[in-house]
This record gives structure tokens, sequence and C-alpha cells, in this order.
């Protein structure tokens, strides 16, 4: 942003923030630790417990998540006072965006002017829309009589704008020469911004998972029991966020009033005070974390040897515990499902299940055209080179933003029908959703794209003429595509049943609260005497509560799906309870 400028955070301001930040991190990190425990007990439990058989049929590609390097000249608003002035922009594959004074910098290996992660910006195309937000950042109070300054986005009109809009952060303005160019940038934009806040959730470690879930019992702690999209980002930036939505209504208060100027200028001085504020947290953040982590290593090396010795004692004891739980909560709870979840149930289910087979379908339109035209190809050009390059482009399709679009949009579309539906409930995380949706559907198309790629690798031979390569293909094509329907029903159902728990078993949880968090002090005697951090009640107890409602979501999936089989299929999913473990 090329915004005026604001006087950076005095010593004292810096100084209150490092003591926020350290708070913030001695009473989140012992919840770190008890989930670090946590997911160290049921890894163990899975290695020991019934093997399934493998549930995937096509092979996991192996090439990371990534967007694709997108370059070009643009027009941003920055200096003082700002101005529009050409630049060079890169958008690096790991979804930073890097901009140069000139192509020849970039090319030369120079310093970039400015660099931006993209965790958490939303990308405008309107300018109209764009200047009504930051009308809304800022409203003037009625006493308020001052001239507004010239402003140069209302000065000079822009054709194909481009602005990096961030709730915390420094907004960043472009502009393209072309609509072409715009459409081009904003979905290399978008595919950034959605690799970088989904880190977390994308991971498999299980220090990641603790990290969430030590997250969402923080918050839940200071009152927020609904997921919302806090946790997109690294573990550094979700912290920030947390930590700066805390801050945020007191500074409000105390700080809009005494902002200088009118309108546009109270927006932007209110923006570059809140990027101040972000990046001194942020960096506070990281050197906790840093810090914590020597500490976590030795953490989950100790947790291994001692919980693997003790393991069958532990889930023996969990078992009893749990089911004295169930019994005392189960009234309380199956009330509270028939009175407020059991009715919107099918709808949540029904909208998440369009969702998920619309986008999937279209990833399976794709993988068949992108075959069609390899076969095109091969028996009307058998060109060597020209085949390379097919091959090449089929290989990259899951990294194509325009290619995917058909399947990002069908992600989209029901965002706001599903966000009607589930607020009643507490649920504000609709972008999380979307964007979960758009990487299943990436890592699908991926999997295929590497499984039909290996196997026409093991089936053609040089001694095969091009008609003969092309009955092998064929084949190839069939059991590809049967591999795919299959992974995609169960990963589609997975997929449900993680965010209806994410939808609804927060709500539940507040609604048991006020009855049935106080009488568990009756059964911590039992879990205290095993020891180990690795069993709290408080776990054991949310364990119960989810287990009964995964049994009512798997029962509307039943419905929904018309499926037999519906449970068996899902006891690989990361949510399963320990119950049905």
């Amino acid at each position: 942003m090329g915004g005026r400028s604001s006087s950076p955070l005095d010593k004292r301001q810096q100084q209150h923030l490092r003591g926020q930040v350290d708070a913030l991190l001695r009473n989140f990190l012992p919840k770190y630790r008890v989930q670090l425990a946590a997911s160290v007990l049921r890894q163990i439990s899975r290695e020991l417990g019934p093997q399934e058989p493998a549930g995937c049929q096509l092979l996991h590609s192996k090439k990371l998540p990534r967007v694709r390097e997108h370059r070009g000249p643009l027009t941003q608003l920055w200096g003082q006072p700002p101005q529009w002035q050409p630049i060079f922009c890169v958008l690096r594959g790991d979804g930073r965006l890097e901009w140069f004074s000139h192509r020849e910098e970039y090319e030369n290996g120079g310093r970039p002017l400015g660099s931006a992660a993209l965790t958490g910006y939303t990308v405008l195309t309107s300018q109209r829309e764009y200047l009504h937000l930051l009308n809304a950042l800022c409203p003037d109070s009625p006493g308020d009589h001052i001239q507004e300054e010239p402003d140069p986005l209302l000065e000079t009109p822009v054709n194909f704008p481009l602005f990096l809009q961030h709730p915390f952060r420094r907004h960043l303005c472009f502009s393209a020469a072309t609509g072409e160019a715009q459409r081009a940038w904003r979905l290399a934009l978008q595919g950034g911004i959605r690799l970088r806040g989904t880190v977390l959730q994308r991971s498999q470690a299980p220090a990641a998972r603790a990290f969430l879930d030590a997250v969402r019992l923080y918050r839940q702690h200071q009152g927020h029991f609904g997921h919302d999209d806090v946790t997109l980002g690294s573990d550094a930036e979700v912290l920030t966020t947390v930590l700066v939505r805390e801050l945020l209504p007191a500074l409000r208060a105390k700080t809009l009033p005494s902002l200088r100027g009118a309108g546009r200028a109270r927006a932007w001085a209110w923006i570059e005070l809140l990027d101040a504020i972000h990046v001194a947290v942020l960096a506070q953040a990281s050197t906790g974390l840093r810090a914590f982590q020597p500490e976590k290593d030795e953490l989950l090396a100790a947790l291994e040897r001692t919980i693997r010795p003790d393991v069958d004692q532990m889930l023996q004891l969990r078992e009893r515990v749990a089911g004295r739980l169930r019994a005392e909560v189960q009234g309380p709870l199956e009330s509270c499902l028939h009175r407020k979840v059991d009715a919107q149930l099918p709808q949540v289910t029904r909208t998440l299940l369009n969702t998920v087979e619309a986008a999937l379908a279209e990833v399976q339109t794709l993988i068949v055209q992108g075959m069609d035209r390899l076969f095109c190809h091969l028996r009307g050009s058998p060109s060597g080179a020209r085949l390379r390059k097919e091959v090449y482009s089929f290989g990259e399709m899951p990294w194509d933003p325009e290619l995917m679009q058909t399947c990002y949009r069908e992600a989209r579309r029901s965002q706001r029908h599903l966000g009607q539906l589930a607020a009643p409930f507490g649920f504000l995380g609709g972008r999380s959703l979307v964007f979960g949706v758009q990487d299943l559907a990436q890592q699908l198309m991926a999997d295929a794209v590497a499984t039909f790629l290996q196997l026409a690798d093991q089936c053609l031979t040089m001694a095969l003429d091009c008609d003969q390569a092309a009955q092998q293909l064929e084949k190839v094509r069939g059991r590809v595509l049967k591999k795919f329907q299959s992974d995609s029903g169960s990963a589609q159902r997975r997929f449900i049943r993680e965010w209806q728990l994410r939808i609804f078993l927060p709500f539940v949880l507040s609604q048991l609260e006020p009855s049935c968090k106080a009488e568990l002090s009756e059964f911590e005697g039992d879990v205290l005497a095993v020891g180990s951090p690795a069993l709290t009640i408080e776990g054991i107890y949310e364990d119960v509560v989810r287990g009964v409602l995964l049994q009512r979501i798997d029962g509307e999936l039943k419905k929904a799906l018309g499926d037999s089989d519906v449970s068996c299929s899902l006891d690989g999913c990361s949510e399963a309870s320990w119950d049905q473990m």
C-alpha cells in the first residue's frame, strides 16, 4: 500500500506487545504439550490396533503442493506521496510475492523493492468495492468536519486493479495493463493465498494436529467455541492472528478516536498501525516458537519412550472412564442433539455433499480431457518432441490455475448458502472450508496424473507402434478412472465427516459446558493416577461427545449416499473417535 506515513510503535508500545505475546505463550504452550502427548498416544494406538487394508487406489503424488511461478509487469501504488509506479512482480512457488523496480533487476538477482507472504490476504478486482471497504474501516463520527485530502485512488481511475486486502496487514494495490493479465494474476494470487493458508491443515505430522487442537482448546477457554478461519497460516501466523484479534476491540476503542484525518486518510493510518502491530507480534511469536522447538523435540522423544510400554494399560483405563462418562452425559447430550442439531444436519450434509461431488466431478472431467489430448497427439502427431511437450503439460495439470478454475469455482458456489446454514452453530470458517475442497480437488488430480504417468511408463515400450501404444493407454485410462472413482468417493466421505465435526462439535461442547463440564472432577482422580499427560479427563470427555456426534453424522451420510458401508469406509478418517478406533 502506498498510504500516508504513520508513526512507528514507540518502545513502550513494543514492550507492551512483547508482554502480550509472552502471556499468550505461557497460556498456550501447556495446552500444546498436552495435545502433543495425546497425539503420540493416538499414533501408537493406531500402530498397535487392527490394520485396515490400504484404502487408496491411486498413487500418492510425490510433488509437493505449490503454485506455478507467475511473473510480469504491473503498476503499484507506493512511495511518499503514494503514486502509481511501474514495477516487475514475481509470485514464487511457495506463495510469496516479490516486486522489483525493473525486470532486469529480477533477472540479475537483485534484491526486491518489497515482498509479502500472502497468508490471509483477499484479492479484490473492483475499485469501487475496495474503496467501499476503506470507507467502512474508519467511519467518520458525526462531529468530524475535517476536509479529506485528495486520494490518488480516486484521482486516477484504475481499469484493471488488483487490491490485496488483509484485516491486520498493509494493503497492496496493483494494476494490470489488460483484463487478461488481471485475470491471470488474480488466479495466481488466489492460489498463493490458499497454499500459504492451509499449510497446517495439509500436514500429516502429529505435531501439526496437536497444534491445531491446542489452538482450538485455548480459544474455547477464552469463550470462542465456533470454528473460524483463525487457523489459516503457519503456527506463528496463527498465534499472531489469535492475539491481534484479542487486542483489536481495546485497540479500536482507544486508538481510532485519536487518529488524525478523515475518511480514507484515517483508514490508511489505521491500516499502517495494524500492520506495525502485526509485524511486531509475528516476530515475537516466531521467536517464542523457535525457542520451544528443542523442548518439543525432546518431549516427543520422551513421550514415545514412556507411552509405548504402558499403552495397553492407558487405553484400558481410558475405555473404563469413557464408559462411565458416556453414561453420565448421554442424557444431556442426546437432548442437545435432538433439540439443536438434528433438524439442520440433513441440510448441511446435503450441501456439503453437493459441493464436494461437483468439484470432484470437474476433476474427473479434466482428467479425461487431458488423457484424450494425449491419445489424439499420439495418433495424429507421432513427433517425439511434440508428445513430450504434451506429456509435460498433462503432468502440470494440477498446478495450472486457469485449468483448475472449473473445480475451484464449484468449491465456492455453495459457500454463502452453507455459511447461512452453519452460522447458528457459530461456524465462521467458510474460507477454510472452500480452501479444503480446493486442496482435495488438487490432490486427487495430482494423484490421478501421477498414477496415469507411472502406469503408462510401465506398459509402453519402443517395440510398440502408435496404434498399439494407444490401445495400451486406453487400458491405463480405464484403470486410472476406476481408481479415481474409488478414491474420490472415500475422500469425499472423509471430508464431509471432518467438516461436519468442525461445524457441530464446538457448538455441542458449548451447549453442554454449563451442565456437564462441572461433573468431570469426580472422574479426574482415575486419570491422574496414570501420571501421563497423554490422558486428561477433558480429552476423554470430548472424545465421548465426538463419538456420539459421529454416530449421528454417519447415519445422515448413510441416508444421503444410500451406502450400506459408510462407517466402514471411514475408519481411516483422521477425525475418527477413539471408540471407533
